[in-house]
């Protein structure tokens, strides 16, 4: 059976920002599985426009849409700003919409709060775009998983959940995988 392909998408853009440090960790855990081809995907590298802004021929447009219709399922890091997600990653969202259709999704939360209020508002979004999110959702607290707000040092205990979500990330991805080909017949 063909390997499924997972995005990780880096939800921050920002100068300084810690999401690759968590994109890398949870790459790490799992490409041990060796059940799936993950990949990180970092929006900072399409140069994506503000939605609307432009004529929509910039190439990183294109590239972004080719990306997202390569892979069967997706984890997403996200940071929680004011209460919510990243205006970066909601503009990288909303570039596409077939693309995201029928997937499967993993959230990866954190804040001062484990970021638990950006993915609650991450779920939303994605039901709207028919990508199942999974219920388990490892939370990274700044205060306890971070040295000095900017080092990321996980508490072991965070592996568990990372385990569990990728079992259903996995499950879900492969399932709708074979909705989408029946679609497309």
């Amino acid at each position: 059976m063909e390997k499924l392909n997972i995005g990780i998408i880096l939800g921050s853009t920002r100068q300084g920002r810690v999401s690759p440090q968590v994109g890398e960790w949870v790459k790490g855990i799992a490409d041990q599985r060796g059940d799936a081809n993950y990949e990180i995907i970092d929006i900072a590298d399409f140069n994506l426009p503000f939605l609307g802004t432009t004529d929509g021929t910039e190439p990183g447009i294109t590239a972004w849409s080719d990306k997202l219709a390569s892979m069967d399922g997706f984890v997403f890091i996200v940071q929680e700003y004011n209460h919510s997600i990243s205006g970066a990653l909601k503009n990288a969202i909303d570039f596409a919409r077939d693309e995201w259709a029928n997937k499967a999704a993993g959230i990866v939360s954190y804040g001062s709060t484990g970021g638990a209020r950006a993915a609650e508002h991450l779920r939303g979004i994605l039901g709207e775009l028919q990508v199942a999110d999974v219920r388990t959702h490892p939370t990274l607290s700044m205060f306890t998983d971070f040295e000095n707000f900017s080092e990321f040092k996980p508490q072991d205990l965070h592996q568990d959940n990372m385990k569990m979500m990728l079992d259903q990330v996995n499950a879900w991805s492969g399932a709708l995988k074979t909705l989408r080909f029946a679609f497309s017949l």
